[in-house]
């Protein structure tokens, strides 16, 4: 399965940087000088390589230079690349932090064990991050913070994340 690690939103100058959201919590090893990206763009299978030449932070995102992209021609190009990686690739994730992919499809449920839905994806913000639940009863989407505060429970193994929700966010209105 491929796990996106980081999205080209433009160009940068006009020597070929490249303006990269992040969606790794390793970007220096991700995009360290002498990496390689497997680049791809949306809705397509083939997958280009790309060696980083040099990385640096530039608010809030990576400003990134590879090999083969030396203008700003060839950097708009890429706008909207994905940079994936292989999950068999990654090493097992700790007890107390999960690869998005893990997450997906879990079950949810309340403290007291009613069913509230299912995770459909893992929404990353400048706030922190988010479950997307597809809400059992009526399918509608809820936005659950992943905080231990409200998420004190996920099993992989059990295939559950257990919520404990303050008042009001799990209303439909």
């Amino acid at each position: 399965m491929e796990l996106v690690v980081g999205r080209v939103a433009k160009s940068h100058g006009v020597r070929g940087e490249l303006v990269v959201e992040v969606r790794t919590d390793e970007p220096e090893l991700r995009f360290a000088p002498g990496a390689t990206l497997h680049g791809r763009m949306p809705k397509a299978k083939a997958t280009r390589d790309y060696t980083v030449k040099s990385a640096r932070e530039h608010s809030g995102r990576l400003l990134v230079f590879v090999d083969g992209v030396d203008d700003r021609t060839a950097a708009d190009a890429l706008r909207g690349m994905l940079f994936v990686v292989d999950s068999e690739s990654l090493p097992p994730s700790d007890d107390d932090s999960y690869y998005d992919h893990e997450l997906e499809g879990l079950e949810v449920r309340l403290t007291d064990g009613a069913v509230v839905g299912e995770v459909t994806e893992v929404l990353h913000s400048a706030a922190g991050e988010l479950l997307s639940v597809r809400a059992a009863d009526d399918g509608r989407e809820i936005l659950i913070p992943f905080v231990t505060a409200i998420v004190p429970t996920v099993s992989i193994a059990d295939g559950l994340v257990v919520i404990d929700p303050p008042e009001g966010l799990l209303d439909p209105e």
